[in-house]
Parts: C-alpha cells; sequence; structure tokens
C-alpha cells in the first residue's frame, strides 16, 4: 500500500492534469482504446462482408439462369426416374448432353448444394437429389418449377430494366414500358405466356393449399359452397373439394380461363369479371389475387363478393403474404420480392401490412377479420360482415 500511495504521489506530480481522476482516467483511456478496437474491427467485419456481398449482386443473375437450365435440361426429373444416384456418364447420355459443360453445370449446383455427390462404387461418385433440387422436378408434389420458369421468362425478365423509371413515377409500369400492354392483355394475346402463368400459379397452389388443409382446416367448417375468385386452372379448389367433400366449388375466371380448365368433379366452372359480379356462395376464396391490384380495385372487388355471400354467416377468405416483421418468420423477405414483382409486373398492386389490409376490408363493409399463420409464403386471412 506504501509502494502504490509513492507511485501515485510521483505520478500526480509529474503530470497532474492526466492524474486528476486518478486510476479512473487510466481505466477510462483503456476502455477508450479498446471501444476504437471494437469499432475498427466491427467496420472491418462489415466491410468483408461487403466485399463478398457484392460479388452476389453483380453475378445474382448466374444462380438463377443456372437454376432454369437444370430445370430445362430435366436433371433432377432424370435423377428421380433412375430412383438412385447417377454418375456424369449416365446423366450426359440420359440427357444427350456435352460431358465437359454439364460437368461444369454440376459443380456449380452442386457447390449451392442444390444437388449433392454420392459414391456410387469405390471409384465413381454420383449426383443425388436434395430436398431443395427435389423442387426443381416438374411433376414433384412441391415442384417450384413452374414459378422459376415463370420469373426467368424472357418476358418477365424484360420488365425489370423498367423499374427506376417505375419509381420516378414516369407512368405505366415496367410491364407495360416493355411489352406494350398490361400483363393481363400481353397474356389474351399470348397463349403461352398465359399457360405459364397459370402453371405457375398452380405450383404455389399445391404447396400453400396443403398448409391450409394441415394448419387451419377449420377455415372450412360449415361451408357449403365456395367460389375461387381468379381460380385459375382451378388447381387450388380442386384439393379443396378434395379435402373437404361436402363444399361445392365454382372456379370464377376470365372465360378463357376456364374454357381450358381441367374438368373435376364437384366443381362448377363460371367465366366472368370480378369487378362487375361474383357467383353466390357460402364464402368468397381469393389466392394471390388481390395484390395484383390498387386499394380502390380491392374495394371494388369485394364489396362484389360482400354482395355474393350471406349477409349473416359469409365470409371472404384471402390467402395473401401479410408483410410484418418477425424475425421467427424464415420466408419473411419473400413477402417482400413479392412485393417488388408486383411494382413491376402491375400498375398498382402490392403486397400489404396487416394495417393495410384492415383498410381495404374495412372500406369495402368487414367489421371483423381473424389472420391465421400457414406453412407457406402466404398467411390466410378471413374477413366477416
Amino acid at each position: 500500500m506504501i509502494y502504490c500511495s509513492y507511485i501515485m504521489e510521483l505520478q500526480q506530480r509529474l503530470c497532474p492534469s492526466r492524474f486528476r481522476f486518478g486510476v479512473f482516467q487510466v481505466f477510462k483511456e483503456r476502455s477508450t482504446e479498446m471501444g476504437d478496437i471494437k469499432v475498427r474491427g466491427k467496420k472491418e467485419d462489415e466491410d468483408e462482408k461487403a466485399e463478398v456481398d457484392i460479388w452476389n449482386y453483380v453475378f445474382g443473375y448466374v444462380k438463377i439462369a443456372v437454376v432454369k437450365c437444370a430445370i430445362e435440361l430435366g436433371i433432377a426429373d432424370a435423377i428421380d426416374k433412375h430412383g438412385s444416384p447417377m454418375t456424369l456418364s449416365q446423366l450426359t447420355t440420359t440427357l444427350k448432353c456435352q460431358p465437359s459443360r454439364l460437368y461444369r453445370i454440376m459443380r456449380f449446383l452442386v457447390h449451392y448444394q442444390i444437388f449433392k455427390e454420392e459414391p456410387i462404387t469405390k471409384d465413381s461418385i454420383g449426383f443425388a437429389l436434395t430436398p431443395l433440387s427435389r423442387r426443381l422436378s416438374r411433376h414433384g408434389e412441391r415442384s417450384m418449377a413452374a414459378m422459376i420458369l415463370l420469373q426467368s421468362s424472357p418476358v418477365t425478365l424484360a420488365t425489370w430494366h423498367s423499374l427506376s423509371a417505375r419509381v420516378l413515377d414516369s407512368g405505366n409500369s415496367p410491364f407495360e414500358t416493355a411489352h406494350g400492354k398490361d400483363v393481363w392483355s400481353y397474356a389474351e394475346e399470348n397463349p403461352g405466356h398465359s399457360e405459364l402463368i397459370d402453371e405457375a400459379m398452380a405450383c404455389d397452389a399445391r404447396v400453400a393449399v396443403r398448409a391450409i388443409i394441415e394448419g387451419c382446416p377449420q377455415v372450412f367448417d360449415g361451408i357449403k359452397s365456395l367460389v375461387d375468385v381468379g381460380g385459375g386452372n382451378g388447381t387450388a379448389l380442386s384439393m379443396l373439394v378434395k379435402a373437404f367433400p361436402w363444399i361445392h366449388g365454382i372456379d370464377f375466371d376470365l372465360p378463357r380461363v376456364v374454357a381450358v380448365a381441367p374438368k373435376v368433379d364437384g366443381i362448377k366452372y363460371v367465366g366472368g369479371d370480378m369487378f362487375e359480379c361474383v357467383p353466390e356462395a357460402d364464402a368468397a376464396f381469393f389466392m394471390w389475387v388481390l395484390h395484383d391490384w390498387g386499394d380502390e380495385e380491392c374495394i371494388q372487388i369485394l364489396k362484389k363478393c360482400r354482395e355474393a355471400i350471406p349477409q349473416d354467416k359469409g365470409k371472404v377468405i384471402i390467402v395473401e403474404s401479410v408483410l410484418e416483421e418477425d424475425e421467427n418468420d424464415k420466408l419473411e423477405f419473400v413477402g417482400l420480392m413479392l412485393d417488388m414483382v408486383m411494382m413491376t409486373h402491375t400498375n398498382k398492386g402490392k403486397e400489404r401490412t396487416l394495417k393495410e389490409w384492415k383498410y381495404v376490408l374495412g372500406e369495402a363493409g368487414f367489421t371483423r377479420i381473424d389472420v391465421k399463420p400457414i406453412h407457406a409464403v402466404q398467411s390466410v386471412i378471413e374477413a366477416y360482415i
């Protein structure tokens, strides 16, 4: 203690201003130095992350292009049909591809864990499916191949070049800028693109409707008739009437759409315009339809639905994204991406927050809503008069 006191007294004589706060000044300086190190370390980490991330943006299109290539070549379908991992030689023969180029494609896909390598014999390696690559099969139960082909089609990709002009409020949607007409008029005049849209919506419906059936089947209790507004080729409705056989389904869409829809027992197919009228039913069902339209259009459509359902027990069932910040929602980012798609492909469409959904439903005359999360990108919104 005597030695420490002597040292402190000597320090005070030599540098009184530095010692004004005694040992606390030393601690403060050391703490500041440590803080500087932490700040510098954090900045260096952010810089390193940015250096990696920027290359993902530079070549971000490569991933979707290679995945599209894999779908078009039928790699996942070939391995699935084979029933076990396939060597490069087997894949080359089956797909009739150039060996070295197919190898480079597979090397890329394995790196991103879309496919995986597994030993076949002591001296040979084969390519095997993963849960992700199974979704690239055109015929799998959880296939998203059609959705990928739609979003990576030349028609769709052309629209993204005008996104900045859209943000500057130059007038037309990027889709109209690229193709001279809105997406619906274009689809009507181009059956191939129309079919691609229907197939993409169907593949999502197979995933989302299964999640609804498994996660909240009570939504359909007491419903004897259900009109699927904008039901497309009837994929979602056919799954619902199969799961809930007491329901009589009505697939309601544009006449050209329902005319080519596969016919299913228990479903009536009605062509029309949802802005003019909606067929009567106990409940109206929407899946990825209302996000295509602005608030005014949604209110108009929902008012037509309110007229079509019973005033005492009728309801509207909406299967759409609800944009809410939720750290536990691993698919939250998809809603934000979809919002960019809506900005690019439609004139006024958008993904909505819960507050925004309450607004359009309230303006349409619905007084109570109930939101149920499901194991999918969308949530189930029930709206009552």
